[in-house]
This record gives C-alpha cells, structure tokens and sequence, in this order.
C-alpha cells in the first residue's frame, strides 16, 4: 500500500504535527514569562528553547515526510532533543538547589551568546539572567521542574509510541 495513502501514515503525520504546535507552544509560554513576567532566561533556559526548536523543527520533518523512514529518522533526531531539554532542565534544578555551584558568571552563557541565532534573534535566544535566579514557583514547582516534566512527556511519548502500519493481505 502507499504511505501517502495508509490512514496510519496520515494519522501518524498529524501526530508529528501536534508535537511541533505543542513545542511552539511551550515556546510561547516561556516568552510570555520573559516578557510579560520579565523573567529572564539563564544560558540553561536558552538551551531547553533550542532544544523546544529542535524538537519543533524535527516534528515539522515527520509531519511532511513521505515514508515510514522519514518519521523514524524524525523521532530519534526529535527524542534525543527531548533529552538534551531534560539535561539542560535537571542541570538548572541542580544549580537552582545549589547556588554555590555557579560563581555569578555562568559558564554556558559565553557558548550560548556566541551562536548565531542569538544574534538573529537576540528577543528570543540571548541570554539575559542568572541560573540561580529563582522565580515564583506554579502550582508549587519552578519552571526549570515544570520544564523538565515537557521534556520527559516529550521523550516518553516519542520512546514508547509505537506507529501502527496497515496490514497488508498479500
């Protein structure tokens, strides 16, 4: 049968679509904490936004891939995102929980400003706070937890599903 036409291949399509509008999204959210808020992203903050990109981006390859290949290619590249976000997120607890770690001048920010897109888009990818910056927590967690609970459903959903494909009776 032809992927294009496998109501499996349409249905799994969509759900690489859902996971790219989600990712745009949280992306959203963590803008309007920064500038609604005025919450300002730490370099670990910066990094969990790319990897939200990335995974964006890689849910944006599945939705328009052709075959079943392009969607597995798309899952791995979009899961081992969702782990660099989780890292990135777990790292920010741990400093968080441990203000001695960081000595005021956080290490990763020089790397995350040099990049190009934090010149391209400085609104959204320039770093502009401190790791140890704690803000009110939501609903009793802080963002960088409420982060790394996306990034975990994130990478669970994309490692435990399972695409169903048609059965062919040839």
């Amino acid at each position: 049968m032809n992927a294009q036409l496998d109501p499996a291949f349409r249905r799994e399509r969509l759900l690489y679509l859902l996971l790219t509008v989600v990712c745009l999204a949280l992306l959203g959210g963590a803008l309007y904490f920064q500038y609604v808020l005025h919450e300002d992203p730490c370099p670990l903050c910066i990094l969990a936004r790319y990897a939200l990109v990335l995974i964006a981006i890689f849910g944006l390859v599945g939705a328009v891939s052709r075959n079943w290949a392009g969607i597995k290619v798309a899952r791995v590249l979009a899961a081992l995102s969702a782990i660099g976000g989780m890292a990135a997120s777990a790292y920010l607890i741990y400093v968080q929980a441990n203000p001695m770690v960081s000595c005021g001048y956080d290490v990763v920010e020089g790397f995350v400003d040099a990049l190009p897109t934090s010149r391209l888009l400085p609104q959204v990818f320039q770093v502009q706070g401190m790791c140890q910056t704690m803000y009110p927590p939501i609903l009793g967690l802080t963002l960088p937890m409420w982060s790394l609970a996306a990034f975990v459903v994130i990478f669970l959903s994309l490692a435990l599903h399972r695409p169903r494909r048609a059965i062919s009776l040839r």
